[in-house]
């Protein structure tokens, strides 16, 4: 993994986990001492992550990670809504035990981060539960696109969602798993479309306040 890559995966991977929260701003004279890297490494990972959405870069301003609007919040979940459910058959044809199995380990970090209050991990699970299945639909050009959605949901939650949000409050994903092992088409999509129109809900669309961030002291913690 070459530098860059590397520090792409951790700022993503904080981005993702709420350790850098939405809003808060990226200045690359701090990433760059953090990281032990040029200042323009940095601007080249900072600008990869504005393609993504992940960060906003401002003319004479810099870059701070996205808060997503309401309307983009709303969007990218309706996008989900409209798109997961469409991908049950496919990955019904591809189903098995092995893959069944694979997606319960998955459930139980989930219900485990859950049991600990660990809201960064839980996010990071069903966003990974969720892209990771639509890869069992073989479509990869869809799987590509709802992994990019998950992720942006994940800073959606980030910024306006709650516990609640990747809680079984909006429903356990062995629910699928089951139906997924049965072969029931029809309650499998009807679940899971139900499933995101209860996190779309769960939303709390409000704007947060900017906290202080110790780059060097959060890089340093970071795997």
């Amino acid at each position: 993994m070459t530098t860059d890559e590397k520090v792409y995966q951790q700022i993503l991977k904080a981005i993702v986990e709420h350790k850098l929260q939405p809003g808060v701003r990226l200045p690359e004279d701090k990433l760059s001492e953090a990281f032990g890297v040029s200042r323009t490494g940095i601007r080249k990972v900072l600008q990869r992550l504005a393609l993504e959405r992940f960060v906003v870069i401002q003319p004479n301003k810099g870059a701070h990670v996205n808060h997503p609007s309401q309307q983009e919040a709303e969007d990218v979940l309706s996008s989900r809504i409209l798109l997961e459910p469409l991908l049950i058959a496919d990955i019904l044809s591809h189903w098995d035990e092995e893959k069944s199995c694979h997606f319960r380990s998955i459930v139980s970090q989930e219900k485990k981060a859950e049991q600990q209050n660990d809201l960064a991990m839980s996010i990071q699970l069903t966003a990974q539960f969720h892209f990771e299945l639509a890869r069992q639909s073989g479509n990869a050009v869809l799987a590509n696109f709802i992994e990019q959605l998950c992720y942006r949901s994940s800073l959606i939650i980030a910024a306006y969602g709650s516990r609640s949000s990747v809680s079984c409050d909006c429903g356990d994903h062995s629910e699928l798993l089951n139906l997924l092992d049965n072969s029931q088409q029809e309650q499998a999509i009807h679940w899971m479309t139900h499933h995101l129109e209860r996190i779309k809900s769960s939303l709390d669309l409000k704007a947060g306040q900017e906290p202080s961030i110790n780059f060097q002291q959060l890089f340093a913690n970071m795997e």
